[in-house]
């Protein structure tokens, strides 16, 4: 396994940590400013969500072709790579002069992303070794990953209102250079993983259009509707080509995911249990921030400081869960975290049109960050735990996957959800009560999620193995196990 010094070690994760907060950081800092977006650049209403949706696109739909692609032609040069075309899109956005102009640099965007995502996470899995070393650094991780998307809103609405709108895409550049110059300081290229080996261009191929399709019809509802022909027909195709997928990754020698890796009861209990907490977490942005603008009649700027204390939150619970996390089982603080969480969302689910920042967001807001927090850490953990170096960026790169389908999903169905129950009154007690509906669900997924991760995951503490993390991984269809898959 790759050894290095503790200065090295430390310029790695200030690489990783850097690259991860912009990753997550641009899944929201556009939002609040759309309506200048608009006004400059003269997009038409129904295009505009384009700006948001696009990003997802590109991002979740490579995000498994990346992680593969980390561990066959190295970890290091996926990232920096990653990273240059990330940084080369943000400053192409922010001089974007027409609307095609920012779509098409937030589509690059999602690609470079899904490039440097699932290298970053595995290059902390090979860089530090299974046991205290790992879940300190994968705890700077997460609680940079947590903190990048729940300060999405607060930085892009600062931004707007005071330097600009062009500045929620030029403010990645100096971000992306302080990672790259870091990320070739630290990281040797010899060093970085990449071994022999075929990417699986027919299972690429099936898992980035099946996976795209998939998010484009769900990102598309709200404009087609869930039952629209145009939404069934892309939702029925992405079900196709993902089976096809799956029925290819039985069969070709070198997979782009070897089925047998989601016998790990670590990992698939850990991407079940993400995927879950994500659409009730980044649903939860969604209706907060909306009601914090359309029924307390908040700022754009005003909006995005009310999340600080989420974000403040969310950092100290994750130092406490990876300080924790070297002497217990991951299992452990996953359900205590999801049950906060839950509980902080059901909070939510009482706002009013009566309410206030004090009685309706402070407090539920303190206590879904306290979960969220507790969480961020230990799955990183479960979903890298008994993980062949050779198959550390296709683990992190299904973890991303995880995640950014989750948020997708749950964003996009609860919507509905809360449409549907506001009709057409545009009243503030009617969409209160919308927004309400759709926490109560997400609240209801994150309980789902605890269930699953007390049925699923293994209860004792996952053992480091000496020779695990250099072990070249078996062939599909050998059926040979990982170690670490044993409860």
């Amino acid at each position: 396994m790759y050894r290095n010094s503790r200065e090295r070690r430390g310029t790695v994760l200030w690489a990783v940590a850097l690259a991860q907060f912009v990753v997550a950081l641009d899944m929201a800092v556009v939002n609040v400013a759309l309506p200048a977006v608009r006004a400059d650049l003269g997009f038409a209403p129904v295009d505009l969500a384009w700006v948001v949706h696009v990003y997802a696109l590109t991002f979740g739909g490579l995000l498994l072709l990346g992680g593969r692609a980390a561990d066959l032609y190295g970890r290091r040069r996926l990232f920096v790579g990653g990273l240059a075309v990330f940084g080369a899109a943000s400053l192409a956005g922010g001089l974007a002069q027409a609307p095609w102009q920012l779509v098409a640099a937030r589509a690059a965007q999602g690609a470079g992303a899904a490039a440097l995502a699932p290298a970053a996470l595995a290059l902390l899995t090979v860089t530090f070794p299974e046991g205290p070393a790992r879940v300190r650094a994968l705890g700077v991780w997460s609680g940079v990953n947590a903190v990048g998307g729940a300060s999405g809103v607060l930085v892009g609405g600062l931004l707007t209102e005071y330097a600009g709108w062009r500045w929620v895409m030029l403010v990645n550049v100096p971000v992306v250079l302080g990672a790259l110059a870091a990320g070739v300081a630290g990281m040797p290229g010899g060093a970085a993983g990449g071994h022999r080996g075929r990417l699986d261009v027919p299972g690429a191929l099936l898992a980035t259009t099946g996976t795209g399709l998939l998010v484009l019809g769900v990102v598309r509802t709200d404009r087609e509707g869930w039952t629209s022909p145009v939404t069934v027909t892309s939702l029925a195709a992405a079900a196709l080509l993902l089976a096809a997928f799956v029925t290819v990754e039985r069969r070709v020698r070198q997979p782009l995911v070897r089925p047998g890796l989601f016998r790990n009861r670590w990992i698939s209990g850990a991407n079940a249990f993400v995927l879950l907490v994500a659409a009730g977490q980044f649903s939860a942005f969604y209706f907060v921030s909306l009601y914090l603008q359309q029924v307390l009649h908040l700022s754009a700027a005003a909006t995005g400081a009310a999340f600080l204390p989420f974000s403040l939150g969310t950092v100290a619970a994750t130092v406490v869960a990876t300080r924790l996390g070297s002497r217990r089982s991951p299992r452990a603080a996953l359900l205590a975290g999801g049950l906060a969480g839950a509980t902080g969302l059901g909070w939510f689910a009482l706002i009013s049109p009566t309410g206030g920042f004090l009685t309706d967001v402070l407090g539920p807001s303190l206590l879904t960050a306290a979960g969220i927090g507790l969480c961020q850490a230990p799955v990183a953990v479960a979903a890298t735990t008994g993980v062949s170096a050779a198959e550390a960026g296709t683990a992190s790169g299904i973890l991303n996957s995880s995640r950014q389908l989750g948020g997708c999903l749950g964003v996009a169905a609860l919507a509905t959800v809360a449409a549907r129950h506001t009709g057409t009154d545009t009243g503030e007690a009617a969409l209160s009560g919308g927004y309400a509906l759709g926490l109560g669900v997400g609240a209801a997924l994150l309980l789902a999620a605890v269930a699953l991760a007390a049925f699923v995951l293994p209860g004792d503490r996952p053992r480091p193995s000496a020779h695990e993390s250099d072990r070249t991984p078996p062939s599909a269809g050998t059926g040979t196990r990982l170690e670490g898959t044993r409860s």
